[in-house]
């Protein structure tokens, strides 16, 4: 008889163990990701004195909101291929360390350059963040159980302006905008060094899930990118992004210069959407998990939800142009900024139905490498909208309008023709499920 060898780490842990574990995973990459946000944010917040000192238009400021995106992009397409392959521990800490070693060309030389390279460098740092951190959480938990977490997770994509903004726009106001850049990166720093001690791999890795045969084939990437349900899914969260970056890149300024508030005001107001969105994004996900649990489809329980928040988050920024109140206009910003973040994990979710687990890494960082190409686009199309008016009080309303047709009407595209059941059918992915134990034991 040949001889078993014995299992060792978190797959031959107990399941309260292990669930234990899982959830210290997962709120560390939480705090990883509002870190993350905040390294984006901190121009945006930063944006008025930047422009100033350094005599940038709106138009170039856009440009320099926008640069980030290039190499964000192309470290995800490029990256792609290594997700399914690396250890999503040490992915993890690289990237940290990367896009920290980002804040310093501009603590060093306070330049338009030294902005633009720290700002590219930041790019290729942040970019697989999403898909890998995705990857890592989906490697603890079954399939059934997956929404919850890695919406968790997610929910540092608000958290992080949350937390980090009215700090960052206190040092920006009482020490200059470069005191804000040092202090994320020595938050950068701080967190590699705990993720060397705590960071494990799990148990579901797509290899073996907790001691269950793992699924068995694969799916081209070329017939899950062309699939209409991708492109209808990733179409969606894409405009959620532009409206995103939208309010990252130009919602402190527009809260200065056409609302009236001042630089702090405007910090901690820019906060509100993310307090909003924190709790759309775990809301709307634990509910798109509660009816996947309860045998729902998840044409309904995940693509119905998603095109669903992009209605919502469209018709806000939409209906925020037209009142005249500072009040009501911050308030449904809130609401159209805020819930335009929480569509980003249901439409990843939706891309793990498309694939199997052997190539999951892979088509989550070319996932979200398309959606998070808006961040190409919004900035700088919304800096010519602004810039090319006789008055911000006309241009911002023009990048604003923009932003909530494209949501809303993609939205309703995809509620009514997103359909996950019809096309694993075409895939021929309905008998190649992923293993998941019972939903008690997570």
């Amino acid at each position: 008889m040949a001889r078993t060898e014995p299992r060792t780490g978190p797959a031959s842990w107990g399941a309260c163990r292990r669930r234990r574990y899982a959830w210290l995973v997962t709120f560390s990459l939480l705090l990883l990701m509002m870190l993350n946000w905040a390294d984006k944010a901190v121009l945006g917040i930063a944006a008025v004195p930047i422009m100033r000192e350094l005599r940038l238009s709106p138009a170039e400021f856009g440009l320099l909101g926008s640069a980030m995106f290039g190499t964000f992009v192309l470290a995800q397409v490029f990256g792609a291929p290594v997700v399914n392959r690396v250890s999503a521990k040490w992915a993890l800490l690289v990237l940290c360390l990367l896009w920290s070693a980002a804040q310093l060309p501009v603590l060093l030389f306070a330049t338009a350059p030294a902005l633009w390279a720290g700002r590219l460098l930041l790019g290729l740092g942040e970019g697989p963040l999403a898909p890998v951190m995705l990857h890592g959480i989906y490697k603890w938990f079954p399939e059934k159980k997956r929404a919850t977490p890695g919406a968790v997770a997610s929910a540092g994509v608000t958290l992080g302006i949350v937390a980090f903004s009215p700090v960052l726009a206190w040092l920006t106001t009482a020490y200059g905008w470069r005191a804000a850049f040092a202090i994320l990166a020595a938050a950068g720093m701080a967190w590699a060094a705990y993720w060397v001690f705590f960071g494990k791999e799990g148990p579901y890795d797509g290899m073996e899930s907790a001691g269950q045969p793992a699924e068995r084939g694969t799916v081209p990437y070329s017939r899950t990118i062309l699939n209409p349900t991708w492109l209808l899914a990733l179409g969606t969260s894409f405009f959620g992004y532009w409206t995103f970056t939208l309010a990252m890149s130009w919602g402190p300024a527009y809260f200065q210069t056409v609302l009236g508030f001042s630089g702090q005001e405007a910090g901690v107001l820019i906060a509100l959407p993310s307090v909003w969105g924190t709790a759309a994004m775990i809301g709307l996900n634990a509910l798109s998990q509660r009816l996947h649990g309860r045998g729902v489809p998840t044409r309904r329980s995940r693509a119905w939800l998603l095109g669903g928040g992009a209605i919502v988050s469209g018709s806000a920024v939409l209906a925020a142009v037209w009142v005249h109140s500072p009040t009501a206009a911050v308030a449904l910003l809130t609401i159209g900024f805020g819930t335009a973040p929480a569509l980003f994990p249901l439409s990843l979710l939706i891309v793990t139905e498309l694939t199997t687990a052997a190539r999951r890494g892979a088509n989550l960082s070319l996932a979200n490498a398309a959606q998070t190409s808006a961040g190409l686009f919004a900035p700088a199309v919304s800096g010519v909208l602004i810039g090319s008016t006789t008055s911000a009080a006309r241009g911002y309303p023009s990048a604003f309008i923009l932003a909530g047709a494209l949501s809303l009407g993609m939205g309703v595209l995809c509620a009514l023709f997103a359909n996950q059941q019809r096309d694993r059918r075409r895939l021929g992915l309905e008998t190649a499920r992923v293993p998941a134990e019972p939903l008690s034991s997570i």
